[in-house]
């Protein structure tokens, strides 16, 4: 079997036949993720909130991002598909897993690890106001604001970047490189798309 990962070092890996170097390491990312926690426990202080991860990416940030919430809450998850083995989204929502919880009357953070064109989340919300919650509010890791095509209101965002491809830390490039702890961009030379 043909490795799909190779580590070169700290810096730079190549994943699926390209190169990708770090930008943004886990220190970086984890003190976000802190401060994202901080903020929803204060935001939040009373109403126990449910955290409805979004798979198979949210799952890493999903979960450092609920032990830094200092308030009781929980969780459940739904997945969708837009990607498949590709650098960029189909443009075509999926929904593969329903969400277990009853959501109404509830106070409902929708978690995602990237949020892109806003097809995918549009989609969510969409789903999530069916269920006639008492509130829904969207955290995100990433997001890649120059690749919007549907507007959604972002209320906690780790990060803005621009339109990259990036993996790791749940991320993935047709299913390889979610295990990696820091975030990799396709260097600019590799992207043909």
């Amino acid at each position: 079997m043909t490795a799909n990962l190779l580590l070169h070092d700290d810096r730079t890996i190549t994943l699926r036949g390209e190169r990708f170097s770090v930008c943004m390491d886990s220190e970086m990312i984890q003190n976000r993720v802190a401060e994202l926690g901080a903020r929803i426990s204060v935001d939040y202080e009373g109403k126990r909130p449910i955290l409805i991860g979004v798979l198979n990416g949210a799952f890493m940030f999903l979960a450092d991002l609920m032990k830094k919430i200092r308030i009781d809450c929980e969780v459940d998850f739904v997945k969708l598909s837009s990607y498949g083995a590709e650098k960029i989204s189909s443009g075509v929502v999926r929904e593969l897993k329903k969400i277990d919880a009853d959501l109404e009357g509830r106070h409902v953070l929708v978690v995602e690890d990237i949020v892109d064109t806003g097809l995918s989340m549009q989609y969510i919300l969409d789903i999530m106001h069916s269920q006639n919650p008492e509130s829904v509010k969207v955290v995100t890791l990433l997001h890649k604001y120059e690749a919007t095509e549907v507007h959604v209101q972002l209320d906690y965002v780790g990060f803005r970047i621009k339109n990259q491809f990036v993996v790791g830390y749940g991320l993935d490039y047709g299913q390889v490189g979610r295990n990696l702890p820091d975030l990799y961009v396709l260097d600019p030379h590799e992207d043909d798309s």
